[in-house]
């Protein structure tokens, strides 16, 4: 029976020493966030952040909303609630973040998206990148991106010497589908970054496994985070206190082991290199015999009247339902009668779409595109060629959690992740 015993505490401690390793050194981090946009899972990520704020170097808190209303007031707002409740979470770690260097570090990136260019002008938010970046440090920058790329972009184009001081997760998936000008400005220009490209593996994490967009329901608010101060109490006002934090994954990542080894099992997920970025470039409309992945990059052109227009002047939009709405994409004119616009579908489906112009031989056009389940699927002879450091979503079947490609590499360090999360909130209680 001792034997037994032993043997069941020794599994058990190898298991806690793979679920959270030490991080070698205190990660630098400078967050872009899309915070106070359409989806309220960036606060509950934010308000996860300054909880844990003592394990990481923070230099930026950038507000990036590509798409939606999101700003910079809504950080400084939760970096309010976080000073109401630093006194109380002090008692227990003296080494959090103090709320006055907090606002300092924060800035405005672009609102909106960028071009076709995939870059438009320098941003306060976009600066700031450059100036952490260019820190004397052995140590690199981690770009932990919440939302869209467009400042990530812009910094990357002002200062293209950075490339090789920061290191980018990046929550892609429904991100990838609004910032697709600039990541194809990234892929295209900087394809040797250190990039973890994280289009499904993070769903994994709060999910149900055959509906990606569906928090599942749970008793964690009720249980661990009920009257736990000003952070907890506004944490009721985002999915009814349901856990979501789509975002959060970034931080798993940098809290558990050695960052430099993406391969490895971490809280962050375990990812593995792609050497491709999928691309298809069409001339004219498609129809339900062209078949794309899901995450890649649609490209369509179209010819129209020569027009005396500014290269990347919006002249058209594509029209996709959505549930009971419908998404509009803009489309723009490149010179010499040729229109072009980008699109990356965020999951498997059939898609149908209209496009909607002034000039006449645009109005009215309309297509279908079938999107599979694997990303990133074979090499087409449009796709970008991506150098030795970029990774994404294990494509292992085995992994998959329904539907989500990666998603048990992070859907099995759910509970250790919220335990070590409860303790915390049980020092506002």
């Amino acid at each position: 029976m001792k034997k037994l015993f032993l043997l069941t505490f020794i599994c058990f401690v190898q298991f806690s020493i793979v679920a959270q390793n030490p991080t070698p050194t205190k990660p630098r981090v400078l967050i872009s966030t899309d915070i106070g946009g359409t989806d309220p899972d960036d606060n509950q990520s934010m308000t996860h952040l300054l909880m844990y704020s003592d394990l990481f170097q923070l230099e930026g808190l950038v507000s990036s909303p590509s798409y939606g209303d999101g700003n910079k007031e809504e950080i400084l707002r939760m970096i309010d609630l976080y000073e109401k409740d630093l006194p109380k979470l002090k008692k227990h770690n003296k080494k959090l973040a103090q709320p006055k260097y907090l606002r300092s570090i924060t800035k405005q990136g672009l609102k909106g998206n960028a071009s076709f260019s995939g870059f438009t002008k320098a941003t306060e938010g976009s600066d700031w990148i450059i100036k952490c970046a260019k820190k004397q440090s052995d140590q690199p920058l981690w770009v932990l991106g919440w939302g869209g790329l467009e400042d990530i972009a812009q910094a990357l184009h002002d200062a293209p010497e950075i490339q090789h001081k920061i290191k980018i997760y990046w929550i892609g998936g429904p991100n990838k589908k609004w910032s697709a000008n600039s990541y194809a400005y990234i892929v295209e220009n900087f394809p040797n970054l250190f990039f973890i490209e994280v289009n499904s593996s993070y769903y994994g994490f709060f999910s149900h496994n055959n509906e990606p967009d569906t928090v599942k329901t749970s008793d964690y608010f009720d249980t661990a985070i009920q009257g736990a101060g000003h952070l907890g109490k506004d944490f009721k006002s985002y999915y009814d206190g349901e856990i979501k934090m789509g975002d959060s994954p970034s931080l798993f990542y940098l809290m558990d082991g050695n960052p430099d080894n993406p391969g490895r099992e971490s809280w962050g997920g375990s990812f593995e290199k792609i050497t491709h970025s999928p691309r298809t470039i069409y001339h004219g409309t498609t129809t339900l015999k062209d078949t794309v992945a899901y995450c890649s990059i649609i490209e369509m052109h179209l010819k129209g009247p020569k027009k005396e227009l500014p290269i990347n002047t919006v002249c058209f939009t594509m029209e996709i339902p959505y549930g009971n709405n419908i998404q509009k994409w803009s489309g723009y004119y490149l010179g010499n009668g040729d229109y072009a616009i980008r699109y990356i579908p965020k999951k498997a489906e059939n898609i149908h779409y209209q496009i909607r112009s002034e000039i006449a031989e645009l109005n009215g056009l309309e297509g279908d595109i079938v999107v599979t389940n694997l990303w990133p699927g074979k090499q087409q002879k449009d796709s970008y060629i991506l150098g030795n450091n970029w990774y994404s979503d294990k494509s292992d079947s085995s992994l998959f959690d329904g539907k989500i490609q990666g998603g048990k590499t992070i859907l099995k360090w759910r509970n250790a992740i919220l335990e070590d999360w409860t303790k915390r909130w049980d020092w506002l209680k």
